[in-house]
C-alpha cells in the first residue's frame, strides 16, 4: 500500500465515523426530531455515486469508506423513519 492509499483509507476512515455519534445518539435517545431526513437522503445519494466512482476506478479506500458509510447512514434513515 501507497503513501496516497494511506492517506485515503485515513481521511475515508474519519469521514465514515463522523456520523456515529449521531447514530449513537439516535440510538441512546430514539429521538429524531432534530434529524433533515432530507439531507440524509441526498447524502445517502451522494455516497452510493462515490461507490460507483469508486468501484469504477478501482479505489480501494473509497469502496471500504462509502460501504460502511452507505451503512451507517441507511440506519440512521431508517431509524428517523421509525422514531420521526
Amino acid at each position: 500500500m501507497d503513501f496516497p492509499e494511506i492517506i485515503g483509507l485515513l481521511a475515508g476512515l474519519l469521514t465514515t465515523v463522523s456520523s456515529l455519534p449521531q447514530l449513537f445518539k439516535i440510538i441512546r435517545t430514539k429521538k429524531t426530531r432534530d434529524i433533515s431526513l432530507g439531507m440524509f437522503l441526498i447524502y445517502f445519494c451522494g455516497l452510493v455515486l462515490w461507490l460507483a466512482y469508486g468501484l469504477l476506478i478501482s479505489s480501494l479506500p473509497i469502496i471500504v469508506a462509502n460501504i460502511v458509510s452507505i451503512l451507517i447512514v441507511s440506519v440512521i434513515i431508517a431509524l428517523k423513519l421509525k422514531y420521526g
